[in-house]
């Protein structure tokens, strides 16, 4: 039975879903269909532009909840404040692991062509976003950078390991001791060691 959806809103959740498990390439039209029970039509009506289009406005999606609950709150809220939130948000996104970054996943596969200056402008955003906090906290831009991209970094290993271990405390550790790490290193840039 076909699930009836009146919003392009609505079905991009469950479209990004199936990306998610399948893979640009894996996830076919029939596949697609079969899996959010939506009709052929409807996924016409609202995506014109087929598979693309589908996947473009499902990066757009992503890459617009991490500016409003990630990026701009790093950019401008109280710095430790915007980073303490930014762990929470990360580990409710990817709930707790059990959710793969749809962006990183593209960016490994032959996906990252069509969509490469949104999976280069998303992973940039949130590296000078994480960096320009920690430099509001008193470390040094050199070391906010070093910092911003071994964070970002761990996040995707974290991902990737907890769904190949298929063990979720894997993630909670991976932040957990993320968070430890930058912690630290603010309370050292504070005390001027």
């Amino acid at each position: 039975m076909t699930r009836t959806v009146f919003e392009k809103s609505d079905v991009i959740p469950l479209v990004a879903e199936v990306f998610r498990e399948l893979g640009y390439e894996g996830a076919s039209l029939s596949k697609i269909t079969a899996r959010t029970r939506l009709s052929k039509g409807s996924l016409y009506y609202f995506f014109p532009g087929g598979k693309d289009e589908m996947a473009a406005e499902i990066l757009a999606h992503i890459d617009q909840w991490f500016i409003k609950n990630i990026f701009e709150p790093l950019e401008k809220n109280e710095p430790l404040a915007a980073i303490d939130h930014m762990w929470q948000e990360v580990d409710t996104y990817f709930q707790s692991g059990r959710r793969i970054c749809l962006i990183g996943a593209f960016a490994l596969d032959e996906t990252r062509d069509r969509f490469a200056a949104v999976i280069r402008q998303y992973f940039i955003r949130w590296i000078e976003a994480l960096s320009a906090a920690l430099v509001q906290t008193g470390i040094s831009k050199e070391t906010a950078d070093q910092i911003s991209e071994e964070t970002i970094a761990s996040i995707q290993g974290g991902l990737t390991l907890s769904r190949a271990l298929n063990d979720e405390s894997f993630f909670e550790r991976t932040l957990a001791n993320l968070s430890q790490r930058v912690s630290t290193y603010v309370s050292q840039s504070s005390s001027g060691h």
